[in-house]
């Protein structure tokens, strides 16, 4: 029996999780990424930054990271009947080729979605691959004609 488990991750997981993301960039066909070692760097250096906004869960069997999942937590406007509110968004959701089709990406959202409750948030969004979409939708999240999106600037 396998030993898989979602948890936050840990400082030193920090480096694993930049690789999953490069693959993610690799296997969805991006190009002139430049130097891995570089963008592993950046990427713990950001992570270690924005921590307070962006939460890390990870995807664990044994004791190897093959899964990532964000939380990007973004503060709303108060309203006399909620002086403190908050929304989140799930970024990069990734799971490793050999570990898919099994569920575990499902179990990777509801456990950002058990964090956002825990948080409060108000709601979570998702920008989905068209591949991930029935996962989402099995995980509870609904196509919404209030939620507008507007392209400003191309990364």
């Amino acid at each position: 029996m396998e030993n898989i488990g979602i948890r936050p991750v840990r400082p030193a997981e920090l480096a694993a999780v930049a690789t999953l993301r490069w693959e993610w960039l690799v296997e969805n066909g991006s190009a002139d990424l430049g130097e891995r070692e570089d963008f592993v760097r950046h990427f713990v250096t950001w992570a270690e930054e924005n921590a307070n906004s962006h939460r890390c869960l990870v995807l664990v069997r044994d004791d190897r990271v093959i899964g990532m999942a964000w939380l990007a937590v973004v503060q709303r406007v108060p309203t006399p009947r909620a002086p403190r509110r908050a929304s989140g968004d799930l970024q990069c959701v990734y799971v490793v080729p050999e570990a898919r089709d099994g569920g575990l990406g499902g179990r990777l959202i509801q456990a950002v979605l058990d964090a956002a409750h825990r948080l409060g948030l108000e709601r979570v969004t998702v920008h989905s691959s068209p591949r991930a979409i029935p996962a989402y939708a099995r995980g509870g999240f609904q196509e919404s004609p209030r939620l507008l999106q507007a392209q400003v600037t191309r990364a």
